[in-house]
């Protein structure tokens, strides 16, 4: 089925910030498994294979829509410490949450309704689940400090 070609490559563009933030994730939960915090660790693994199940999705629908998927992923921000970490990865889920709002409005101007209904379920994971968790941790080491939210994460 042939696709709004603006639809296809903004499904393109946003290919990209789910790969990166795929990668994103990758680092940072294999260098929390360096540093023994198995906890966060789990979860942003766990981030990991969910930022790698959209851009599934979005590369499947790009080729459902007869479009050739761009697998050129955007920059990342590698973080140093546990802070940095968590503060890059919710500076990118709030750059998604942004860039998927704009997909989903430009496939309800062109009628693409079950691509709309993707994205919106997409950013209802990025909303509900990723950012909100990652601004819960930052909140918790303002609260308890880092060396107790570090041990608590061990």
């Amino acid at each position: 089925m042939r696709g709004n070609p603006e639809v296809v490559d903004y499904l393109n563009m946003l290919i990209g910030g789910e790969l990166a933030a795929r990668d994103q994730y990758l680092i940072h939960s294999r260098m929390y498994e360096d540093w023994g915090l198995t906890k966060i660790f789990e979860r942003i693994d766990h981030e990991m294979q969910e930022e790698a199940a959209h851009a599934d999705s979005i590369i499947r629908r790009v080729l459902f829509l007869e479009g050739t998927p761009n697998m050129n992923r955007d920059d990342i921000e590698t973080g140093e410490d546990v802070v940095s970490c968590l503060k890059a990865d919710l500076k990118l889920e709030y750059h998604v949450r942004d860039k998927l709002a704009q997909g989903v409005k430009l496939c309800e101007e062109k009628g693409d309704y079950i691509t709309r209904d993707m994205l919106r379920q997409q950013m209802s994971d990025t909303e509900e689940d990723h950012t909100y968790w990652l601004e819960k941790q930052i909140r918790l080491i303002e609260l308890i400090g880092l060396q107790n939210y570090i041990q608590s994460q061990m």
